[in-house]
């Protein structure tokens, strides 16, 4: 699973040019600390004039591994660490990528199982996009233009954004004067039903159960709080959707039932398939992918 979303940042930065301006990109910004942790993020941002749009990006790995670095380094030197550099390269990390389309863009660390338990994960996502409101001014950045981008459980933390509010008791204390609201979605291949894996025994034991602290069978309305699909309403921004049709890790079902609930409530959702793709994908596919992503950030950060 690590090994996937490596390949996957690697594919995105070997088939985009960074030809845009010249972004500033910081490192290991402390956004929070959080059971005696500090947790942290990667920040890339034009060196143009803003306040610019912002794209809060969350890796993927199951809720147990991956890193902020999966979607902020590559091709970078991983000793850079705490500085801020100004970058041209040839090919562009994820961040970088969206920073030369004129967003700030955000790769957000957060707390991993099985040591934090959810919803560690959501609170440090929601904590993010608060600590970003609260500094607006500092990054360069519209506060009331902020979208979620995930893969996989980084998509699930995506959608969670965008279907909970303070209401649901995911915010955590700080910053508590600023909203933890989006005003988009992008969802690769997140999972948004967690109950559909008590029939997957083995990925609920490896993954689900780690992450959640419990099974399903014990207490079967945490994975219902914890599933995307349980808080849908007519209140929930935009959403762009991305699935691979042989997904064996993440069903495209999850995706199928999350637009239908969206769009029965009146919600604007696009679920994009990508034919015989399984759990990520690369090269020209991933490009044709992003271009999508591209124009649905242009249309619902930029247009507004």
């Amino acid at each position: 699973m690590p090994r996937l979303f490596a390949l996957l940042a690697l594919a995105l930065a070997s088939t985009v040019s960074a030809a845009g301006p010249a972004v500033m990109v910081e490192r290991d910004i402390v956004y929070a600390t959080a059971d005696g942790e500090k947790v942290r993020l990667d920040l890339a941002k034009p060196t143009t004039p803003g306040p610019h749009p912002c794209v809060v990006c969350l890796h993927g790995g199951a809720w147990k591994f991956g890193d902020k670095k999966d979607l902020s380094r590559v091709g970078r030197n991983p000793d850079a660490i705490g500085t801020t550099e100004v970058v041209v390269t040839k090919h562009a990390s994820l961040i970088e990528m969206l920073a030369n389309q004129g967003y700030v863009a955000v790769s957000v660390g957060y707390r991993l199982a099985p040591k934090a338990k959810f919803p560690a994960q959501i609170e440090d996502a929601k904590t993010a996009v608060r600590f970003l409101r609260a500094n607006a001014k500092q990054y360069d950045l519209d506060p009331d233009r902020i979208a979620a981008l995930g893969f996989s459980a980084g998509g699930h933390l995506a959608a969670l954004l965008g279907t909970t509010d303070k209401t649901v008791g995911f915010d955590g204390p700080l910053y508590p004067d600023q909203s933890s609201a989006v005003q988009c979605v992008v969802d690769f291949f997140g999972p948004t039903d967690l109950t559909l894996y008590t029939e997957a025994e083995g990925i609920e034991k490896a993954y689900l159960a780690p992450f959640l602290g419990t099974r399903y069978s014990t207490k079967p309305d945490v994975y219902k709080k914890a599933s995307p699909l349980e808080h849908v309403s007519k209140a929930a921004p935009p959403f762009l959707i991305l699935h691979g049709t042989a997904d064996v890790i993440v069903p495209i079902i999850h995706s199928e039932r999350l637009q239908k609930k969206l769009l029965d409530c009146g919600g604007t959702c696009e679920l994009r398939t990508v034919p015989g793709e399984g759990h990520g994908w690369t090269g020209p596919v991933m490009l044709d992918t992003m271009t999508t992503v591209s124009k649905f950030l242009a249309a619902n950060l930029k247009a507004k």
